[in-house]
């Protein structure tokens, strides 16, 4: 090990230098036990570890020494081996969205927002911007922090903010600029033509659903009469069927005596085994036997009708929910 350290490293940038020097599938391994975040940090360290010279390397992990001596350091073009380990242990959905935030400004055309900064500070940041800037700025963020972001906004702006990131589509080089503007040199440049794609319902819902609920009870109305149709899609995405089984029996059972029997029959063709008994067991012996020939008799069913009785049931339950017949959910502030 040199006496000297050429470069001081931080835990994280050590961690980066090893993963680094490992093959895909042991990085992959790695990086299979993080959590999201820690995906994210040490993606962004592998970037700026990628030059390090082989006494920085001896410097950080003299285990390591032969095999860095073996392939003369890393200084090599980073972004094919990190797109392959994240693809080999996230997926190729995971993996884009992780690549997306972490990727340096001159990789093709990717965008790095300042997602590590303290939602108070973003806040404060598009406050008094554009509803498109800061609708811009939230979608690029982790859903989490955009929650809070979204909450420390003045609540009359909330609704209109929401609803442009559940309407984005793909942005230009401009606007890519003014989001630029606001946070340094953190973006990529406006000479860039290619546009990407930021925004859409599932990920205004994702950002509600990392909210407070009484937030998503006060947004939700004024989207409504904002824009009806992007707010029935917000609620949509953030509401699938299989969150029915959330609720208790007790819950379950109210609302399956309340939803039609034929509804009822072409819903659960579409669930597996186990959660279909789940439905069942909350019904009688007889009425849960019922179901059973029904469903026996019907044959086959169109995948349309099966998903059609299933939104029944979920805006039946919903209604429910809002007049508080039924609880949805594990906890008191869980309910809708």
């Amino acid at each position: 090990m040199s006496e000297v350290a050429l470069r001081t490293f931080t835990g994280t940038e050590r961690a980066a230098v090893l993963m680094m020097l490992v093959g895909e599938e042991e990085a992959a391994a790695i990086l299979q036990k993080l959590e999201p975040d820690e995906v994210r940090e040490l993606g962004r360290a592998m970037y700026t570890v990628a030059d390090v010279s082989e006494a920085d390397v001896e410097g950080v992990l003299d285990d390591f020494v032969g095999r860095a001596r073996e392939r003369t350091g890393i200084t090599f073009d980073p972004k094919p081996k990190i797109e392959a380990v994240m693809h080999r242990a996230l997926g190729q959905e995971k993996a884009e969205s992780v690549l997306a935030r972490i990727t340096p400004p001159e990789a093709a055309c990717e965008i790095e927002l300042l997602d590590w900064l303290d939602a108070t500070d973003i806040a404060a940041m598009i406050e008094k911007e554009h509803p498109q800037v800061a609708a811009l700025l939230i979608a690029n963020l982790d859903p989490a922090i955009g929650a809070q972001v979204l909450e420390l906004l003045p609540d009359a702006a909330q609704p209109e903010i929401l609803h442009r990131i559940a309407k984005l589509g793909p942005i230009t080089p401009e606007a890519v600029e003014t989001l630029k503007t606001m946070i340094g040199n953190r973006a990529i440049s406006a000479s860039q033509s290619t546009q990407v794609k930021l925004g859409g319902t599932r990920e205004a819902a994702r950002i509600l659903q990392g909210a407070r609920k009484a937030t998503e009870q006060r947004v939700m109305p004024k989207l409504f009469k904002l824009d009806k149709e992007t707010a029935k899609q917000i609620e949509e995405a953030m509401f699938v069927f299989d969150n029915l089984l959330d609720m208790d029996d007790k819950n379950l059972g109210t609302l399956i005596r309340n939803v039609d029997g034929d509804i009822l029959t072409r819903a659960l063709k579409g669930v597996d085994e186990a959660a279909r008994n789940r439905f069942l067991g909350c019904m009688s012996a007889r009425a849960a036997d019922g179901i059973r020939d029904e469903m026996e008799a019907r044959g086959p069913m169109k995948l349309s009708e099966v998903l059609e009785a299933q939104k029944a049931m979920i805006s039946v339950a919903r209604s429910l929910a809002k007049d508080g017949t039924i609880m949805m959910g594990g906890g008191e502030d869980d309910y809708v």
